[in-house]
Formats: C-alpha cells, structure tokens, sequence
C-alpha cells in the first residue's frame, strides 16, 4: 500500500477515498478542479478590461491564473512525493501573485467589485488547500524517507 494512503479528506486531496499511488491524475484533486476554474473565470474577468494601457495586468492575471492548476499537473507527475511538493509551492507562489493582480485591478477600477472579491475569496481558498495538501505530502514524504524503528541502520 506504501505512504500515500489517505487519512482524513480536506477537500484538498482525492475526490473520493482511497490510496495515493502516485498523484499521476490530477484530475482527482479537487484543488486542481477549483483552481482550473479559477483560471477560466479569470480569463472571462480580464478579457472584460478594454483598456490599453491595462495590457500587461490582463496578461498578467492570465498568466497567473493558468499557472496554478498547471503546476497541480506538472507535480503530479514527478517521480518523488518532495518534487510534487516543489510544484505545489509553485502553485501556492502563483496563487499569491494572483490575489495580488486581482486586488490590484479592483483597486485601480478595472475590474467589478463584487467580480474581484468573489475571486479573491476563491484564491484563497486554493491556497489554503494547496497548503493543506503540502502539508500532506510533505508528512508523507517524511514518513516514508525515515526507516523504520526497528531497522538496523
């Protein structure tokens, strides 16, 4: 069975319970699935904002947007359980960067209030899993580095 047996469920995890093998579909995560909409609501939100001089934090936002569930996808598929937790730090990174832009374009009225501060509470949401989930991982990783008690070193 190895170390990736599910405990409790936070909602960061598997859909369903079960044994972690190895995180190979992404699509399980319910973290990937809030931050993959996420970034297709983003996207709606910053092909709305016309004008010009507002380019780069419509790229921006897209940007960042797309890079969280794209690193949920990149870590799932590493060889280690502490190379998924380097992309789930990426993630939480790019997660960080967005609450920003979305505060930013609430702040400077190129966006919808009440648009922007629902995604702003879902960002931090998808942080708040994704640190649960490393939280997981890096427990995992831990527990299954180590020998055990009664192996000779």
């Amino acid at each position: 069975m190895g170390c990736w047996r599910a405990g409790e469920n936070d909602g960061s995890y598997l859909k369903t319970a079960g044994i972690f093998e190895r995180m190979s579909d992404f699509k399980k995560l319910l973290v990937w699935e809030k931050a993959h909409a996420l970034a297709v609501q983003v996207d709606r939100l910053a092909s709305a904002i016309r004008r010009s001089h507002h380019a780069s934090l419509r790229t921006q936002m897209v940007r960042a947007s797309a890079s969280i569930p794209t690193n949920i996808v990149e870590g799932s598929r590493q060889a280690s359980r502490r190379d998924f937790g380097r992309f789930l730090r990426y993630a939480l990174n790019s997660a960080s960067e967005m609450e920003y832009h979305l505060l930013l374009a609430r702040a400077i009225g190129a966006t919808p209030e009440a648009d922007t501060s629902k995604l702003i509470a879902d960002v931090v949401e998808i942080r708040k899993m994704l640190h649960g989930l490393l939280r997981r991982v890096s427990s995992e990783s831990s527990k299954c580095s180590a020998p055990p008690s009664d192996t000779p070193v």
